[in-house]
């Protein structure tokens, strides 16, 4: 493997950063270290220190066992704070906040986040992934964070997962152009591990702003992380699944319907995926003519 190809691997890894000027052997084992001296035994019984007069137990005593103190336990640390006081992971959601207000349309918010400095993730990905459609549409599809096919192109559901995500849609006559489809957070976090609750934090200000936008009349939550920020949830998908369920986003006058579904990356896991994921197309489709026959 030449340089080049090596260099590009690490950036697939999320080991775009150099840290010291040489590189470290973190795999090389330290040498061992020297057991700590132990005190001789002693041979012979009168080799052993006199026991003191006073220290004989008188009889009828009680004998009592020695207590151990109790081990000090380090105080709670408090969150890092700025030179107002104010902690700095509330400082940030508070700038993605009103970066986020300030945004009057989607390519403005694209903009407002591709130069918000103040989520360390937009540092470490290559793109950030913008919503993919023309205009705001009756449909939002909101997929899980941007994996490494999306965060070389930009583009949400790009690569294999795209394609897949193509069929899923033809399968029930719809396709990219009959909605916007827009990731969950709009940076990949390196290694494509998952998201902090932090970072989540100071991304979802960004996400509700664009549901008012994008003014949907359905969102599909596709995953379990978006479908857990917006119904607010724990379970997992295949809890959450197979039932519209209204959403409320703050400066949205009125609730949202949302249809939690797997991520096509989920449809290859087992046969009870995909006939999870069958039956939600279905509802998708019927819930579509239904509104169409009503308006």
């Amino acid at each position: 493997m030449d340089a080049l190809a090596l260099l590009r691997l690490y950036g697939e890894w999320g080991a775009d950063t150099a840290l010291d000027d040489t590189p470290i052997d973190w795999l090389a084992r330290p040498a061992p270290a020297a057991p700590p001296p132990t005190a001789p035994s002693p041979s012979r019984p009168s080799d052993a220190a006199p026991r003191h007069p006073a220290t004989r137990t008188q009889p009828g005593a009680a004998t009592t066992a020695p207590t151990t103190p109790e081990p000090r336990r380090a105080p709670p640390r408090p969150a890092a704070a700025g030179e107002d006081g104010v902690p700095l992971i509330d400082r940030a959601v508070q700038q993605a906040t009103e970066a986020a207000a300030a945004a009057h349309t989607l390519a403005a918010l694209h903009a407002a986040m591709a130069g918000f400095t103040a989520c360390s993730l937009r540092d470490t990905a290559t793109h950030t992934v913008a919503t993919l459609g023309e205009a705001p549409g009756r449909l939002l599809l909101i997929g899980e964070p941007p994996d490494a096919a999306e965060d070389r192109s930009g583009i949400p559901f790009a690569g294999p997962m795209g394609d897949l995500l193509d069929r899923m849609l033809a399968s029930i006559g719809l396709a990219r152009a009959d909605m916007l489809l827009a990731p969950v957070i709009p940076w990949r976090p390196p290694g494509e591990r998952p998201p902090s609750a932090t970072e989540l934090r100071i991304c979802t200000p960004f996400l509700h702003r664009l549901i008012v936008l994008a003014a949907p009349r359905k969102v599909i939550a596709m995953g379990n992380m978006p479908a857990r920020l917006l119904t607010g949830d724990t379970t997992g998908i295949a809890r959450l699944r197979g039932r519209w369920r209204d959403i409320t986003i703050p400066g949205q006058a009125a609730p949202i319907a949302l249809l939690p579904m797997r991520h096509p990356s989920q449809i290859g896991a087992s046969p009870t995926a995909r006939r999870d994921a069958w039956k939600d197309l279905l509802l998708l489709r019927t819930t579509l003519d239904h509104d169409k026959v009503t308006d």
